[in-house]
């Protein structure tokens, strides 16, 4: 029996999430099926992060166990030629039976792709998020700062969420802007549910004027979610990269590219 690790890269938009439903609807499912016709065997896979409905991925890690020996082309070419054009796999090849693509990763990132112009997207539909009103990514900058380090993100946490504790460590944040293309780009040791999104309807709250900066952090000391904005869109928000230990022999796989011009 040996264990298989995976990278993948799919558009979101048209499946119900990465976790596999009883319909048959989420990524994991798609590539399952390939993956087991490539197999001649029942495949089950495990991923990095769980990603929600609408919501796609730059570099999401999963790992399987086969009894079928086949070359990392099989697994990467032949699986492709299988799967539908949203979904592809980037790379494959065997790892240590003990490693684990959820809990042997030690940091992931998020970017979400804000488009701020005065009228929603046609072209860019379901692959960004939009706000209408003009943004201040300096100050918006300046309220980010105060969610670095390790805290309770309870305000930021979504009432369906099942993570064990609230506390984590947001490592870095970065904005930039690129003409009307607003990028902000977030990695942590984990992160909750729905909490990259709720971070980003707070930052608009702060880039539009509507709240201050301080205002953000006064909302992470409250732990309380009905103080802060809105769940933003799914729509923008990307799995960018995955990071482990050294050991596994796992490149760091963090996607880094804009994906507009």
């Amino acid at each position: 029996m040996a264990r298989i690790a995976l990278g993948l890269e799919y558009n979101g938009s048209a499946f119900c999430g990465w976790q596999s439903q009883t319909g048959g609807c989420a990524v994991q499912d798609a590539v399952e099926a390939a993956l087991a016709q490539i197999a001649g065997e029942k495949v089950t896979l495990t991923a990095a992060g769980r990603t929600d409905s609408g919501v796609h991925a730059l570099a999401q890690v999963a790992h399987f166990d086969s009894r079928a020996e086949r070359p990392a082309s099989a697994w990467v070419r032949g699986a492709n030629a299988l799967l539908p054009s949203d979904v592809a796999i980037l790379w494959a090849h065997e790892v240590a039976g003990d490693f684990h693509a959820r809990f042997s990763a030690i940091e992931r990132c998020y970017r979400y792709l804000l488009l701020n112009t005065a009228v929603r997207p046609a072209l860019y539909k379901n692959q960004v998020g939009w706000f209408h009103q003009p943004l201040d990514v300096g100050v918006m900058r300046e309220a980010a700062k105060l969610l670095l380090g390790k805290h309770d993100f309870s305000a930021f946490r979504a009432a369906e969420c099942r993570a064990r504790t609230p506390v984590k460590e947001l490592r870095r944040v970065e904005i930039t802007r690129q003409q009307n293309l607003i990028m902000f780009e977030f990695c942590a040791d984990a992160f909750l549910h729905h909490m990259v999104r709720n971070i980003v309807g707070c930052l608009g709250y702060v880039g539009s004027g509507r709240c201050t900066a301080q205002w953000l952090g006064e909302v992470l000391q409250s732990r309380d979610r009905n103080r802060a904005a809105p769940t933003f869109s799914a729509a923008g928000l990307y799995l960018s990269g995955v990071r482990y230990d050294a050991k596994w022999r796992i490149a760091d796989f963090n996607r880094t590219m804009l994906l507009f011009p």
